[in-house]
């Protein structure tokens, strides 16, 4: 099994974050997610894997780097989904199904039951969907996609997961030297009587961090119980509380509802709840964190339009 991660994006929506960090490398209880999200995919079957990147893209393929089966596709300029998935034609399989993948989604989708059922299925395109209210714009009939601009959470419409199996030949009229989205293009194909198929999942405890109440709220749901952690990232907790070994925690702290702790200082006496500390962050004593991402003050970006960076 082939797959590609699409992980280009300057992640706007988390600006200033994404300034200093690329959304995919995002740590997801102190593992970033693009690498976890490799493993996952060599636990289901996938020997090569294509990541293409653009926005700090040194820092993927660092974190990449020596991951044996993973190629990095770098592009000078973004291409949008569509215009990476054309480029990545010369790079892979053609007479293979090609399994695609945001690479900014926690997701438990079983990808290796969806490319089965693209492979039983006969059709170029199956999506993965499922129901999501806040994102539902695909219109769905008898396992079909018939429309992808239905009004939100209108009956029979469901949200796109970022996961699809496809046959690499639908990217062959696509230009990849300029941006494209390739749902763009599938609203041609359906005008022209592609037939694209729709796998809609159950459950698949799907989340987007595309924003900080987004990221904290999967840290919130995981490390609460209400997703279920990849086995992948199990090492990393243990219970609501996840703090790394190289942390330093002084004496007098307080850690209530759930917490997820990098290699950070915490003075004494800090009460720190609902909140993500990265790697080099610094608590000063008796100060009070509360639903907040906190990153190291050797990381803070200025002149930016967008609200300062939560450094303590």
């Amino acid at each position: 099994m082939q797959a590609m991660i699409l992980a280009a994006g300057y992640g706007t929506r988390l600006r200033p974050y994404t300034l200093i960090r690329p959304k995919p490398l995002f740590p997801v209880l102190n593992r970033p997610l693009l690498p976890a999200t490799i493993e996952r995919l060599r636990n289901s079957g996938c020997r090569r894997i294509i990541v293409n990147c653009h926005h700090l893209a040194g820092q993927i393929g660092a974190a990449l780097a020596g991951l044996a089966g993973v190629e990095l596709q770098e592009e000078p300029a973004i291409l949008g989904t569509g215009g990476s998935l054309a480029q990545v034609l010369d790079r892979i399989d053609p007479g293979a199904p090609l399994l695609v993948c945001n690479g900014d989604i926690y997701h438990t989708v079983d990808v290796a039951a969806l490319y089965r059922q693209h492979c039983a299925g006969g059709l170029r395109i199956t999506m993965a969907l499922h129901h999501y209210p806040r994102f539902s714009k695909v219109l769905v009939r008898d396992g079909l996609v018939t429309a992808f601009d239905a009004p939100a959470g209108s009956a029979g419409t469901c949200a796109y997961t970022g996961i699809q199996v496809i046959d690499p030949q639908v990217l062959r009229t696509m230009d990849e030297r300029r941006p494209y989205c390739i749902i763009d293009h599938y609203r041609q194909l359906l005008a022209g009587g592609e037939a694209i198929g729709a796998a809609v999942v159950a459950a698949p405890n799907w989340s987007d961090i595309g924003t900080v109440a987004d990221y904290l709220g999967l840290h919130g749901d995981l490390l609460s119980g209400r997703k279920e952690v990849w086995p992948e990232l199990q090492r990393h907790t243990s219970s609501s509380f996840v703090v790394d070994d190289q942390a330093v925690v002084a004496a007098g702290c307080r850690f209530n509802d759930w917490v997820c702790i990098g290699k950070a200082r915490i003075g004494p006496g800090a009460r720190i709840s609902r909140s993500v500390l990265w790697d080099g962050a610094e608590v000063p004593p008796h100060t009070v964190v509360e639903d907040r991402l906190v990153v190291a003050v050797s990381e803070a970006v200025v002149g930016t339009a967008r609200p300062s960076i939560e450094v303590l």
